[in-house]
């Protein structure tokens, strides 16, 4: 392990020219809803992200003192009723669903719509608060509490049920599902509809208190990170495969469990912080993407993607741990067909670190036969026997900087002792596991096993040969001069991540190309990436973190940072078609 621990767990973007428009003080939050108090006829709406909870309420109560209180959750149909029309995209599956496709309008009683409606044109001082507060009237002043999916991750494991549902105990996973694939989709398209008339946004992350920004200062905020270098917040997550790389290189207190995630570079899940003087906001990195997508992803991106950033970066831990499950991802056409999704979880493995007897289990032994195969893996998900992976999957030792390639229907694990860097398309949760090792998850279940639809992807031509000449180190120079080297190291054809690998000692120089950027600092201490014409400030990655840049950035340069004498990055992006 490297002997220099200078990984950043909290990542801020200082903001710029707001600092009087955002406060998080008890006292201020208090006169921000008093000062709305004076009006007598007035519209005060607080509109929640799934999730966020009704803190904010009993200071509405005392200090705006409304005539009429309305809450939004009377318009959705009760429990029982939702659940029920959720049936066809929640299934019964315990992890995958099908993604919702339509609106938050869809599940909203049009004649509960209209009688909120009614209660809400009376007069006086009205709040309406709630998922989808705003749909019941316009606001004279709108309030977005927002929250991150991670932090309604630990909420649902600590018992937080679903919007509109009393699912206290169920299964986590179930209730991740249900926002997955339905509560964080349509709530997100709600928040892009209405996010240039929001007033003022409160990050209600933390227990306790929020903090206020004002929705100029938010989207000041967001346009000026969409135009320069950033990173955003990781989360660890404990796994029963977990090491102990993490736990040293990054820092992090003690866990009865090790460490086996590490998401820090997953917009879709990962926070921004940004620093409004003494003040801190923490938003969820979507409001990014949603808000400012063509500028982060680039125009070409955002035809092909929409608002979705189609790349992430996170890490595997399995130093001191166990092998991850033994597993294979779904083609393009069975995701989108089964899942609604429109393009698959194509990855690969870039082996950050290693033991000595590290190693990556991937593709299959040549001459399989897949009914042998089945029967094995349903023996051993019975419990008659352990699969006998030895036999029918390779197991390719591994080396820092070694980098495996695995496109969709390719079997596949990290084996004990790597620390990998996982660099892929986004969709996460389409995972067909086929074996766990005869173990159970830290919640003392079984962890979900998808055989059949497993078998249903595996590409059977992917044998020992054609995965030894297409999968493992698939490494071209693309050019070197002095002590600069540019070198390809994948991805597969078949999947649309580039990613190159630069090592210097001087100063190199990028251009995102009307495309984004995403890279980690694989060697090295730290980096400073730089704008030529000084249109953003210098801004220093360290050793292990995950960074950003941008398409309208355009040219940047990155060259060593302090105490460095030589750098080596990863950097991905989207192939051009």
């Amino acid at each position: 392990m490297p002997g220099f621990h200078n990984y950043d767990k909290y990542p801020e973007t200082v903001i710029h020219g707001f600092d009087g428009e955002v406060f998080s003080s008890e006292g201020s939050v208090r006169d921000f809803f008093s000062e709305l108090g004076k009006n007598r006829d007035y519209t005060l709406v607080v509109e929640y992200y799934p999730g966020a909870d009704d803190r904010l309420e009993e200071i509405i109560q005392k200090y705006y003192r409304p005539d009429e209180w309305i809450r939004s959750e009377e318009m959705f149909p009760e429990e029982d009723e939702l659940t029920e029309r959720l049936k066809p995209f929640l299934t019964d599956d315990r992890v995958r669903g099908v993604m919702y496709p339509g609106k938050m309008e869809d599940f909203i009683c049009e004649d509960r719509l209209q009688v909120l409606r009614k209660k809400a044109s009376r007069g006086g001082r009205i709040c309406v608060t709630g998922v989808g507060a705003g749909l019941i009237r316009k606001a004279d002043t709108l309030v977005y509490c927002d929250m991150t999916r991670w932090e309604i991750t630990l909420r649902y494991r600590r018992g937080m049920p679903n919007f509109r549902a009393s699912n206290y105990e169920e299964d986590t996973l179930r209730k991740l599902k249900r926002g997955f694939f339905i509560e964080w989709r349509i709530a997100d398209k709600r928040k892009a509809e209405i996010f240039e008339t929001i007033d003022w946004f409160a990050d209600t992350n933390a227990e306790q208190g929020s903090v206020f920004a004002s929705g100029n200062a938010v989207r000041s905020g967001l346009k000026q990170i969409a135009g320069q270098p950033f990173r955003l917040v990781p989360y660890f997550d404990p796994g029963v495969w977990g090491g102990t790389w993490m736990k040293e290189v990054c820092e992090l207190p003690d866990c009865d469990d090790h460490y086996a995630w590490c998401f820090d570079g997953v917009p879709e899940e990962n926070s921004l912080r940004l620093r409004y003087g003494d003040t801190v906001l923490e938003l969820p990195a979507m409001d990014l993407v949603l808000y400012q997508p063509v500028r982060l992803l680039g125009m070409k991106n955002y035809c092909r993607f929409g608002a979705e950033f189609p790349i992430r970066f996170d890490f595997l831990d399995t130093m001191g741990g166990q092998n991850l499950s033994l597993q294979v991802h779904p083609l393009t056409e069975f995701i989108h067909s089964h899942y609604g999704m429109t393009y698959t979880q194509d990855e690969s493995y870039y082996i950050l670190d290693a033991e000595e007897d590290g190693c990556v289990w991937l593709g299959l032994k040549e001459g399989i036969d897949p009914e042998e195969m089945h029967r094995d893996l349903c023996a051993a998900q019975e419990g008659k026997q352990s699969f006998p992976a030895e036999r029918y999957v390779n197991r390719f030792p591994a080396e820092k900087h070694d980098h495996f390639l695995i496109p969709a229907g390719t079997v596949h694990c990290s084996g004990a002792g790597t620390m990998v860097l996982e660099i892929s398309a986004t969709p996460y949760i389409f995972t067909f596991k086929l074996w766990d090792w005869d173990r159970l998850g830290l919640d003392g279940l079984p962890r979900p096993i998808h055989i059949e639809e497993g078998m249903a992807n595996i590409q059977w031509d992917r044998t020992e040969n054609w995965v030894r000449d297409n999968l493992v180190n698939r490494i071209r120079e693309i050019q070197r001069h002095g002590d600069f080297r540019e070198e390809s190291t994948g991805l597969h054809e078949l999947e649309f991540i580039e990613t190159r690998r630069f090592t210097a000692s001087g100063i190199t120089f990028h251009d995102t190309c009307d495309g984004f950027d995403m890279g980690n600092l694989v060697e090295g201490k730290e980096a400073v990436i730089a704008s030529p014409d000084g249109a953003f400030e210098p801004f220093t990655v360290h050793y292990a973190e995950t960074f950003i840049v941008p398409a309208a950035v355009g040219e940047y340069t990155v060259e060593p940072g302090r105490n460095t004498e030589t750098i080596t990055l990863i950097k991905a992006y989207v192939r051009a078609r």
